[in-house]
């Protein structure tokens, strides 16, 4: 099974989720560092809704400006726009497999795709 990792090696949770799919048998892992290669606002949109989520449940609160912008309350256009363009607003670890994909917080959120 591949597995892709949208990551951030300075985040103890993304490290925590990478060394769970590092150590599971048969899982194939792409890592993407998603602050060096942001996905699109499209690939977001494919994310999140394979997770479920709203792009506004995406959004990273803690050390960004997105609150005083307005993003939570934003239209989900304006708020992947706002992610693709400043990849720091994506919360993170976001996990892809052919199970779905999980915004992995806490980690052992990953099982669930695997």
């Amino acid at each position: 099974m591949k597995a892709t990792i949208w990551h951030n090696p300075k985040c103890g949770t993304s490290r925590k989720t990478l060394a769970i799919l590092e150590e599971t048998p048969g899982v194939n892992v792409e890592v993407v560092e998603y602050l060096k290669t942001p996905p699109s606002a499209e690939k977001l949109a494919q994310l999140y809704k394979d997770a479920g989520i709203t792009p506004q449940q995406g959004l990273r609160m803690k050390g960004t400006d997105a609150a005083d912008r307005g993003l939570p309350e934003a239209d989900d256009a304006t708020v992947l726009a706002a992610m693709a363009a400043e990849p720091i607003l994506i919360e993170r670890p976001l996990v892809e497999t052919d199970k779905g994909a999980r915004l992995c917080r806490p980690q052992d959120k990953v099982q669930e795709i695997l």
